[in-house]
C-alpha cells in the first residue's frame, strides 16, 4: 500500500525567514472555516456569539494592549494572531476548548511556516486564555486574556427573548458599551462598561464574571499594570 505525501500549504509565504502576518492568517480559508464552525457549535448549545465578530475584536484589543504597554511590534502581531485563533477549539468541544484550540493552532501555524518559537508563544496564549484553567504565562497570553474577558456586549446575545431566563444573556444584553482603557503612563488597565440598569445590574455582573475579573487582574499584573472595573462611570474595583 502506498501513502500520499503531506502536501504543503501552497499559498503560505515562501521562505522560513518570512514572518507569517496577521493578514495572512485572518484571510486564509481554513482559518475562516474553523472560526465559523466553532461558533456554529456554540450556537447549538446556546452560548453567546464566539464567531468572527468576537475573535476579530479580541485580536484587535490584544494587539492594542501590548502596543500601549510598549511591547515589541512583532509580539503585538503575535498577540493579534493568538486572539484571532483563541476559540477555534470550540469546533471540537466547549470543554477544554483552550487546550484543544492550542493544538489545532499549532498544526495550522506549523503548516503555514511560522517559526517554532513564535508558534510556541501563540499556542501558550491560546491554551491559557480560559479563566478556569489558564494563566498569563507570557505577554501574549496576558493580552489575550484581557481582550477576551473585556468583550461583554449586547451584540453577543443571539436571542434577546432569553434574557429573562439566562443571566449570562441578560448581563451581556444590558451592556451597551464596553471599552478596555489602557493607561500606559499610570500602568492601569480599566474595563469601562455602560450598563442599562433596567435590564441588569453590577451585582449580577460580579455574580457571573468574578472569575473573569480575577483572571484579568492577574493578566494586568503580569504586564506590570493594575486592573480596574468601571460601571456607568463609577469605579467599582
Amino acid at each position: 500500500m502506498t501513502t500520499q505525501p503531506v502536501r504543503p500549504v501552497s499559498d503560505a509565504p515562501s521562505g522560513s525567514a518570512t514572518p507569517i502576518t496577521l493578514e495572512f492568517v485572518r484571510d486564509h480559508p481554513r482559518v475562516k472555516a474553523y472560526i465559523r464552525m466553532a461558533d456554529a457549535a456554540l450556537e447549538q448549545i446556546g452560548y453567546t456569539e464566539h464567531g468572527e465578530r468576537h475573535v476579530s475584536l479580541v485580536s484587535r484589543i490584544a494587539f492594542n494592549v501590548l502596543t500601549r504597554m510598549g511591547r515589541p511590534a512583532r509580539e503585538c502581531e503575535l498577540a493579534a494572531i493568538a486572539g484571532l485563533l483563541h476559540d477555534i477549539g470550540n469546533a471540537v468541544n466547549r470543554d477544554h476548548h483552550a487546550q484543544t484550540g492550542a493544538t489545532m493552532a499549532m498544526q495550522i501555524l506549523n503548516e503555514f511556516g511560522m517559526q517554532d518559537m513564535e508558534v510556541l508563544q501563540v499556542i501558550a496564549a491560546i491554551g491559557n486564555h480560559h479563566e478556569n484553567d489558564g494563566d498569563p504565562v507570557n505577554p501574549i497570553a496576558a493580552a489575550v486574556i484581557l481582550a477576551d474577558k473585556s468583550d461583554v456586549h449586547r451584540t453577543r446575545v443571539r436571542n434577546p427573548d432569553m434574557i429573562k431566563f439566562d443571566i449570562h444573556d441578560r448581563v451581556n444584553y444590558a451592556v451597551e458599551k464596553s471599552f478596555l482603557n489602557v493607561d500606559e503612563k499610570a500602568k492601569q488597565i480599566t474595563l469601562e462598561l455602560t450598563l442599562d440598569p433596567k435590564i441588569s445590574n453590577a451585582m449580577e455582573y460580579f455574580e457571573i464574571f468574578m472569575t473573569r475579573m480575577l483572571a484579568s487582574r492577574k493578566a494586568a499584573k503580569f504586564l506590570g499594570a493594575s486592573f480596574g472595573l468601571s460601571v456607568n462611570g463609577n469605579r467599582l474595583v
